[in-house]
């Protein structure tokens, strides 16, 4: 197509661009031909790369994941200033501003009235009563900790799946007796409450093509 669209402008260029006519109509199919098949091409890539992002997320599968993202993502010319800066340390902290902004409320009166009403509703609150369904034991634990997928990012800790996996076989009963306390008193440590948010840039935003 992009052949026919190039000899179809020369013959239209040699016979004085006209702007109607036979010849001026085969030049502009030809052009839209190959103008739309292009767009297909470009749209049916990216579908191709969303459907196999989607996928690695589905299965959890982090080494496919990145694989497939630096494939289409990643390029060996990076760009390494953010607004005029070039220290890390202070487009570090650009970045945290913009996300303390983006995440904070834009009435603090209004989520102050939230908050309220929210603890007022919690005073006669006691939760559903725990049953044999919601038993924890150490099976249990021991079960979705043999699941636990290899090769994760620590959380705030410093703690990945393999500490639980190659640790003493004790940890399953240590947890089961954990989190069933927790479910008979209502109460969540206070190292469970906290977490962070690592946010994967797009690809327009920190690298250079040219």
């Amino acid at each position: 197509m992009k052949e026919a669209s190039i000899e179809a402008n020369k013959i239209w260029k040699a016979a004085g661009k006209p702007r109607r006519g036979p010849i001026f109509s085969d030049r502009q199919l030809h052009r839209l031909r190959y103008r739309k098949r292009i767009k297909e091409h470009q749209k049916l890539e990216n579908e191709i790369y969303t459907n196999d992002l989607h996928e690695a997320l589905l299965q959890k599968s982090g080494t496919r994941f990145w694989r497939c993202w630096r494939s289409k993502f990643e390029f060996k010319n990076r760009c390494n200033q953010v607004e005029d800066c070039v220290d890390a340390d202070t487009i570090a902290n650009k970045f945290a501003s913009h996300f303390m902004k983006t995440f904070s409320c834009n009435k603090p009166d209004r989520a102050e009235k939230l908050k309220q009403d929210y603890l007022r509703s919690r005073v006669d609150y006691c939760g559903l009563p725990i049953t044999e369904d919601h038993k924890i034991d150490t099976e249990l634990v021991s079960n979705v900790l043999d699941k636990l997928k290899r090769g994760k990012a620590v959380d705030i800790d410093g703690l990945s799946a393999e500490h639980l996996l190659f640790c003493h076989p004790s940890i399953s009963v240590i947890l089961a007796k954990l989190f069933q306390t927790m479910m008979l008193f209502s109460v969540i440590p206070n190292g469970f409450r906290y977490s962070y948010i690592v946010p994967l840039p797009k690809s327009n935003d920190c690298f250079s093509k040219s």
